[in-house]
């Protein structure tokens, strides 16, 4: 069966940095874009950035632009994503999905089919 796992999550002061990972299960993440979404309490899912098979393309989400990286670990089979400069407005649960699709509105949910169960982020004092 296949499965994407996220880790990396947890509580961490405005302004520091974070590290997400997404590791394939039964399903290399090399062959598909892979996505990381959001969502926050009583908000919906948002589409945070995403990267393409060879890992050329990426997109984020104008908020996170410039803050966080997503990139790629052929050997590990997993796909990253750096957060630096937290807000307490990032804070939300984080999933990684992974799609067949290769355009450029990747962040947008409705392309993908597959998704990990999520890792909590919270950015506090």
């Amino acid at each position: 069966q296949s499965q994407l796992v996220e880790s990396g999550g947890g509580l961490v002061q405005p302004g520091g940095p974070l590290r997400l990972a997404c590791v394939g299960a039964g399903i290399s993440v090399g062959h598909y874009t892979i996505g990381w979404f959001r969502q926050a309490p009583g908000k919906g899912r948002e589409g945070v950035a995403c990267i393409s098979t060879g890992g050329g393309l990426r997109h984020y989400t104008d908020s996170v632009k410039g803050r966080f990286t997503v990139s790629r670990d052929f050997a590990n089979n997993a796909v990253y994503l750096q957060m630096d400069s937290l807000k307490p407005g990032d804070t939300a649960v984080y999933h990684c999905a992974a799609t067949a699709y290769s355009g450029d509105f990747c962040t947008s949910a409705s392309w993908y089919d597959t998704w990990g169960q999520g890792t909590q982020v919270t950015v506090s004092t």
